[in-house]
């Protein structure tokens, strides 16, 4: 068994928020990970459009900042009241996909429907690691 994974099915409880038109999809995860102290978070689901996303592209140092119309194809990541690591991919109105590691300024068009899962028996932090050059997950037993 990975030594990563000391969890049961039944450990999981979820929240659902909804994000409102000018909402950013980054502050506002922020915010929810701080006031409910969600120590073991993911995005468990996801529905939603933007106006305007902030992606980091593979390999790339800075965030790429686009406006338009955007639907969200998928939104996924770790959550904790430390830091996250989200990555998303959004159509455009021909249906051309970009996706990335989510930065600043993903800026909610019409809504945007999160599904949280909190994992109660284990926290998450950040390391940095020599092998990635990152902030990595590092998960503990609590």
């Amino acid at each position: 068994m990975n030594p990563n994974l000391p969890l049961s099915l039944h450990d999981a409880k979820f929240c659902t928020i909804r994000l409102k038109p000018g909402d950013d999809l980054l502050h506002e995860i922020r915010i929810l990970a701080t006031t409910h102290n969600i120590k073991a978070g993911f995005i468990a689901s996801s529905v939603g459009s933007l106006s305007q996303f902030g992606l980091r592209y593979a390999g790339k140092p800075d965030a790429t900042i686009q406006q338009g119309c955007y639907e969200i194809v998928s939104l996924i990541g770790t959550i904790e009241t430390t830091g996250e690591h989200i990555h998303l991919s959004v159509s455009d109105e021909n249906g051309a996909m970009l996706g990335g590691h989510v930065m600043e300024g993903c800026i909610v068009r019409t809504t945007l429907e999160i599904v949280i899962g909190i994992l109660e028996s284990c926290q998450y932090s950040r390391e940095y690691c020599d092998l990635s050059g990152y902030e990595e997950l590092v998960i503990k037993t609590i």
